[in-house]
């Protein structure tokens, strides 16, 4: 059994993975700064749910090492997983010093406490932001990440840069995970796909940036779920992947599906490029599924409706919805 650390655990991602970590027999615990990036609400749920499950989210920030010192050793931990973060692009734009801190700071904080206990494994999420101005398609592991477009990519290759130096210094074993455009039940409403919905339900106009003409690899939260554990146990030295659907799909046909699934059209406001985004994501996974058996079942058709029937609940609006219709 392992004994695993989950840091952002009241994140997204965090809490599905805690959740299938526990389901499967291991023990976990996690940390979350519960900040107001987005309504602490949804994370306050999420996290009151894993207490059901047997597994605490201890109220703690990542840049207090005594405190994550004493959580390793009361709870004997094994393993880290590191998904605190300043998440998304658009807000990078505007308040460049939270990326700094949670991301660059924060991280340095995990490093330097955990290369202490040298027997612990390490896996942290990465983004396919680090690949920036990148051509080439799709995006591989090999590929030269050093033309991020915005300062959440670049502190993610940050990220890897760092890591990459604390396991040459000090032999921590470290495994990056370059997550692509992660959607689900429980997601960030900060991700278009749940503030488009959101917009429609509200009958306000969404925001389609380049007119709809991009293209994003979105990958189901259970596919990455599947790779994230499947890194977990490999246990590496130090290896970076690629965890993607590797499907890219035009950000029109995602509003399709929406309004379909809603049954109410979209009020669409075409808009040029915003600063900071690319046109296309697209995650070359050979590597992730030879090494980690990587292998994602869940098309965006499946998986958008599993997040609108979360959403509707979530929401209470499964009647206002019907009496709007009518």
């Amino acid at each position: 059994m392992k004994r695993i650390l989950i840091t952002g655990a009241a994140g997204f991602i965090g809490f599905h993975l805690a959740s299938a970590l526990k389901k499967r027999g291991d023990f976990c615990i996690g940390l979350d700064h519960f900040n107001s990036y987005y309504d602490p609400n949804l994370k306050n749920a999420r996290a009151a749910i894993l207490k059901t499950q047997g597994i605490d989210v201890v109220h703690l920030d990542i840049c207090d090492r005594d405190a994550i010192k004493l959580l390793i050793l009361k709870h004997g931990i094994t393993h880290v997983v590191h998904l605190a973060a300043q998440a998304g692009v658009r807000h990078s734009l505007s308040h460049p010093d939270d990326y700094v801190a949670s991301n660059l700071q924060g991280f340095v904080s995990i490093l330097e406490t955990i290369r202490h206990f040298p027997s612990i494994k390490l896996v942290y999420a990465s983004s396919s932001s680090v690949y920036g101005l990148n051509k080439k398609s799709p995006f591989s592991v090999e590929d030269k990440t050093d033309h991020p477009t915005n300062l959440y990519g670049a502190t993610k290759k940050a990220n890897e840069l760092i890591a990459h130096a604390y396991h040459h210094l000090y032999g921590l074993s470290v495994t990056a995970l370059r997550y692509f455009t992660v959607y689900g039940p429980w997601g960030r409403p900060d991700m278009a796909y749940y503030r488009f919905t959101k917009q429609i339900v509200d009958g306000e106009p969404i925001q389609v940036f380049n007119r709809g003409e991009m293209k994003r690899d979105f990958t189901y939260i259970d596919d990455i779920v599947k790779g994230t554990i499947a890194a977990i146990d490999l246990g590496a030295e130090y290896e970076i992947f690629n965890l993607g659907n590797n499907r890219p799909i035009n950000l029109l046909y995602l509003i399709q599906l929406i309004e379909n699934s809603l049954g109410k059209p979209a009020i669409k406001e075409m808009l040029p490029m915003q600063p900071g985004e690319v046109m296309e994501t697209f995650a070359d996974i050979e590597k992730s599924q030879k090494m980690l058996g990587f292998q994602p079942t869940v098309p965006l058709e499946e998986g958008i409706n599993h997040f609108l029937d979360w959403f509707k609940q979530y929401h209470g609006l499964t009647t206002r919805l019907e009496m709007q219709l009518a």
